[in-house]
């Protein structure tokens, strides 16, 4: 007896979950319909009433003559202030935010890793590496850098799912603030393109940032890579001196 195959809703949550992960990635197109059919273990009628559904929630977009493409999804706004944070600024936007950790290394400062942290070069720092997601879509991989000796604990917290903010706390430091930023374009490497789940050849935009407290201390410096295509930035209540254009390329 021939299979009925799946039904359109399992055909249209199997899609949607290739689209989440990153399988048919933003502007691809499907195949034809006698492909996707094969594919997906479905019939015909099934596959239009799937396609249809995802047409609806914005995943894909049909161009006549052309065929189905998978819909980009809206850019998340992230806001860049005084005081930003990723996990706040993420749930302010209705989307969950998470962290994968990478590694972590405890290593000699480099020139510039020091001056950002106010610190002699070669002075102990832990590099931590880690990749951010919105609703479980990876948006970003960064190393951040802290004086080992000032937070000594920086690495263990971090591995153990405990916030910056929080470590900062533990240490006396109530509150903090950005004191500087600094974005640039290039192309991903092919590690960022990976992990980010891009497209070789596209570019991603790189985000250094240096935290201080409330004193003007540095505290923490950061460089990242946001997949460009998923990021927008605003920047909030700036003010002089907050933003520096200085372009700081191989930071570890």
């Amino acid at each position: 007896m021939r299979s009925r195959g799946h039904t359109w809703e399992a055909t249209r949550d199997k899609i949607s979950d290739e689209i989440a992960a990153g399988h048919l990635p933003p502007d691809s197109r499907l195949p034809s319909e006698p492909e996707l059919c094969v594919l997906y273990n479905t019939r015909r009628h099934s596959l239009r009433r799937a396609l249809a559904a995802l047409v609806a929630e914005g995943k894909l977009r049909v161009e006549h003559g052309r065929g189905t493409f998978v819909e980009r999804a809206p850019l998340i706004n992230y806001v860049i202030g005084p005081r930003t944070r990723f996990r706040e600024n993420l749930l302010a936007q209705g989307l969950t935010a998470s962290g994968q950790g990478i590694s972590e290394m405890r290593i000699p400062a480099s020139a510039r890793v020091a001056a950002a942290l106010g610190l002699p070069a070669g002075a102990p720092v832990f590099a931590i590496c880690r990749r951010g997601f919105a609703n479980d879509l990876p948006i970003s991989l960064g190393w951040s850098y802290h004086d080992a000796e000032r937070f000594p604990d920086m690495a263990d917290a971090r591995r153990a799912g405990i916030s910056v903010t929080e470590t900062y706390r533990k240490h006396g430091i109530a509150d903090y603030r950005r004191q500087s930023t600094t974005i640039f374009t290039r192309l991903a490497t092919e590690h960022e393109a990976a992990l980010l789940m891009l497209r070789p050849g596209q570019s991603v935009l790189i985000v250094q940032k240096t935290d201080v407290d409330l004193d003007g201390k540095p505290i923490g410096f950061s460089e990242a890579a946001w997949a460009g295509d998923r990021v927008q930035f605003t920047f909030e209540n700036a003010q002089a001196g907050e933003v520096v254009s200085e372009r700081t390329d191989n930071v570890q």
